[in-house]
């Protein structure tokens, strides 16, 4: 079996399309495992997982630890919100404290750029970059990739938009990443203010009307606004933001075609999306939360494979 090009999943830009193809294809099964009455496989029994989050999480951090359990792996749960680790040095010691205890992967959220790397380079474990501050979520990219695949037959050649607060988001620059390595076009759509200085660089198209936006792409994936990462105004008001930026089941309706919507969650009901376009046909959010435990399966199970024991 073929087997990945990396020995961490850090970012969607150290991967190749090959290994995203290798992931998918992966996932499929596991996709399929997780639809059996027994939804557990003995893939992982020797593996022992350590899940660090430095910052607060629920979806993330409830299907990393599902999709471990599904593989039957032991599963340790390291919760840092409420400690005094920050970075540096003292990320090190936590973390090599934790791999005293014969861990061989780990899972981390952090709030700090690079943190991910920066771990790599210190501690012998194969590490699993579970969001790092507003950089990358690269297994959310990967699942979204894959929901986009499952539902129009493939990536490439498509046009996804990503609408909303692009600036904060670690979502929209990984999904950037992993759609262009699998041929797909993407426009990015929001205020000025939460669309990064640099975004032409990354090759993408900028609209700041969102009808001309909704009108060119297949796929819209919407982001909440993050003002947990807000340290002022970027927009004079929520319902501001909404009557400019807010999708609802008329705007849809009123497109000359169907368009898939897709939300990393959590969302913002009425802000971003309505509840009537959250809950409808078109949107693809329940999809992606159920895809995004296979496509973890997978990363971790491939990953694992090449830890030598």
């Amino acid at each position: 079996m073929s087997e990945l090009s990396v020995n961490h999943l850090l970012g969607i830009k150290y991967i190749t399309p090959k290994d995203i193809e290798l992931i998918f294809e992966t996932a499929d099964y596991f996709k399929e495992v997780i639809n059996r009455p027994i939804k557990k496989v003995p893939s992982l029994r020797d593996i022992t997982i350590a899940n660090l989050f430095f910052e607060n999480s629920t979806r993330t951090k409830l299907s990393f630890e599902l999709a471990e359990k599904r593989l039957s792996a032991d599963v340790i749960n390291f919760s840092a919100s409420q400690s005094s680790v920050k970075k540096g040095e003292t990320l090190v010691d936590t973390v090599n404290n934790i791999l005293s205890m014969k861990v061989d992967m780990v899972v981390m959220r952090h709030p700090n750029p690079g943190a991910g790397v920066f771990l790599s380079q210190h501690v012998n474990a194969s590490i699993v970059n579970a969001g790092d501050g507003a950089h990358e979520h690269p297994t959310q990219a990967l699942l979204d990739s894959y929901s986009i695949r499952e539902r129009l037959g493939g990536v490439e050649g498509k046009k996804v938009v990503i609408v909303g607060d692009v600036l904060h988001s670690r979502v929209a620059l990984s999904n950037i990443f992993a759609l262009h390595k699998q041929g797909a076009e993407v426009m990015v759509c929001g205020p000025k203010t939460l669309l990064p200085k640099y975004i032409h660089t990354l090759g993408v198209k900028v609209e700041h009307n969102l009808r001309k936006a909704l009108e060119w792409c297949d796929v819209a994936n919407m982001l909440r606004i993050q003002n947990e990462r807000m340290d002022m105004s970027y927009f004079p008001s929520v319902r501001e933001y909404k009557l400019q930026y807010g999708v609802d089941k008329k705007l849809l309706d009123s497109l000359d075609k169907e368009i898939i919507i897709m939300h990393p969650g959590p969302i913002n009901r009425g802000v971003e999306i309505t509840s009537d376009v959250a809950d409808s046909k078109q949107a693809i959010i329940l999809d992606q939360v159920q895809n995004g435990v296979a496509v973890r399966m997978a990363v971790i199970y491939l990953l694992a494979s090449k830890i030598k024991h």
